[in-house]
This record gives C-alpha cells, structure tokens and sequence, in this order.
C-alpha cells in the first residue's frame, strides 16, 4: 500500500517537471519574432522587405480625360479609333509584379505626342539589404545616367552589383530617353524614346564643356528650358525624384522635346515619359508646360501607390 502511494506522487512531480522545462523552452518573445523569423526562412536580423509586392495594371493607371489632353491629336479620330488609342499598348514583359508598362501615342495635323509609363518593383537578394535601399541603388543609378546632379547620401550609394539588384530573371531596365544630352548639356539617360528615335540626337543648344544651356553668344537656345526648367532634383514625389528635359532634332528642321519624370516610392521606380514632336514649320516644343504635364502624371501615380 506505501508503493501504491509514492508512486503516483513521484510520477506527479515528474509531469510538474517537464511541464516546466516544456513552458521555458518553447514558444519565443512576447511579440513572437524568434518563431515567426523561423517559421518563415527569414532571420531576424533580415533587412524589412519592400512595401510593395505587385504593381499597378499601367494601361489602366491613367484617366481617359488625362490622355485627351497630352494626346489632342486623339481627339480627331473617329470614336473607335479613340477607344484604341486611349486603350494603351502594354509592355511584353516576363513578370507584371516586377516589371509593367504601357505607351500611348496621338497624331494631330501641327505635332505628335507620345507618353510612356514605366512601373518597375525591386527586390533585393541580399537578407542585409532592405528592398528600399537596393530601389534606391537603382534609382541613383538612373539619375547618374542623366544630367541631374546627383548628391551623395548614405541610401545614394552605388554598390558594384547594383546592375544585377533586381535580381535573376529580371528585364533589363526599361530605357527613359533616347537622346545623348540633356537639355543643360548633360548626358540624359539611355533609353528607349517613346516612338520614333531622333535623327541627330543634338541637345536643345550648342553645350559648353561644362553643360551650359546656353546657346551661342550666351543667349538661351530657342526653345530651351529657362532657369528653374532644367533637369533638376524634384521635393515632394515619391521618396525621391527628379526630372530631366532634352531637346532633339528630329529630322531637317523639326525638333522634338522629351520630358521623364523618375520617382522611388519605396521599392518601386515609375518612370513617365512624355514627348512632342511638331511638324516642320511649327515652333519648338514648349518646356515648360511638357514638364507640367509630365510630373502632373507622375503626381497622380504616386497618389495611386499610395491608396
């Protein structure tokens, strides 16, 4: 009978004990980091991942009214043509969460306008380096590629991979001018204009060696971007933003301006472009009212991101 007592009581005190060991071996922190981090591969040291895990549809990303007014050549056409044109011509791409864009293009009888939206989202394959700061990469090397300055910053850092920082599989990067000089002078970035690549390439005036915009004689060149129009870092868009102008011949004597507005919003790049091309005998493209409208495009496809 003595047996019969003890051991129920030792085989008690057993359970007490490895419920015990049990509750401090198990579980993790109060905000439950450590078994979320292993439960996903992640460690928990891993730098956050972007905001963003898909894109917007780009030939829906902007309204019909807005179109009418970069495109006024759309609006002679006849009613299906219209719907065809303001439908927009997608980008082939491998992934539309990585990579998405569209183009569209209005032919009126005194000049022709394109405009081009590009969504780009990066992904970074180093757990040591956030999604946002490789995007910054890229966009710092954008801005490199044109006449924008670009100011040195501990997130403006150009690492020797950033080429390679959207990682395996993804598109090259989609190209936002076609032109080889900004509208200062500079070197704009390569890309693939919207339509119809410039013959000459030349920029909007005779550039010194050191990128002024000014024309021969000191004078503005006719046509080009006055002080407070020239490419430039943009406030307020996005994390960040800037935007470049240039001026090419496109033929004898017309001429075509090509405005890009590229803006970060965390781990994404949307680049806009939007070019006019006059007929021969018309004047040159207005820069500022391009650049209006180009950053009021980029605006309202931050907005969007942002909802």
């Amino acid at each position: 009978m003595q047996r019969k007592a003890y051991v129920p009581g030792a085989a008690a005190l057993l359970a007490a004990l490895v419920t015990g060991l049990t509750g401090c071996t198990s579980g993790g922190g109060e905000d439950g980091s450590a078994p979320d981090a292993k439960a996903n591969g992640v460690p928990a040291s891993a730098a956050p991942p972007g905001r963003y895990r898909t894109l917007l549809e780009p030939c829906g990303s902007v309204e019909r009214s807005t179109l009418k007014n970069l495109l006024p050549g759309v609006l002679t056409l006849p009613q299906d043509q219209q719907q065809q044109v303001l439908g927009g011509t997608p980008a082939v791409t491998y992934d539309t969460d990585r990579r998405a864009a569209c183009s569209w293009k209005g032919q009126a009888p005194d000049s022709s306008h394109q405009l081009r939206v590009d969504f780009e989202r990066v992904v970074s394959y180093d757990p040591a380096v956030s999604d946002d700061n490789r995007a910054q990469e890229v966009f710092t090397r954008k801005q490199s590629a044109t006449s924008v300055p670009v100011i040195p910053g501990p997130e403006a850092t150009v690492s020797p991979t950033a080429s390679a920082s959207t990682g395996p599989g993804a598109t090259p990067d989609l190209e936002v001018q076609a032109g080889k000089t900004g509208r200062a002078g500079g070197k704009a970035e390569e890309s693939e204009a919207p339509e119809d690549p410039p013959s000459s390439g030349q920029p909007s005036g005779d550039a010194s060696p050191g990128g002024s915009a000014e024309g021969a004689g000191g004078s503005p060149s006719p046509g080009g971007s006055t002080t407070g129009l020239e490419p430039r870092v943009l406030e307020g868009l996005g994390d960040a933003a800037f935007i470049d102008d240039v001026l090419d011949r496109a033929g004898s004597t017309a001429q075509r301006r090509t405005v890009s507005v590229v803006f970060r919003t965390s781990n994404v790049l949307v680049t806009v472009v939007y070019a006019e091309q006059p007929a021969p005998a018309a004047e040159v493209p207005d820069s500022k009212e391009l650049q209006e409208k180009a950053q009021s495009v980029a605006r309202r496809l931050a907005e969007l991101f942002d909802e």
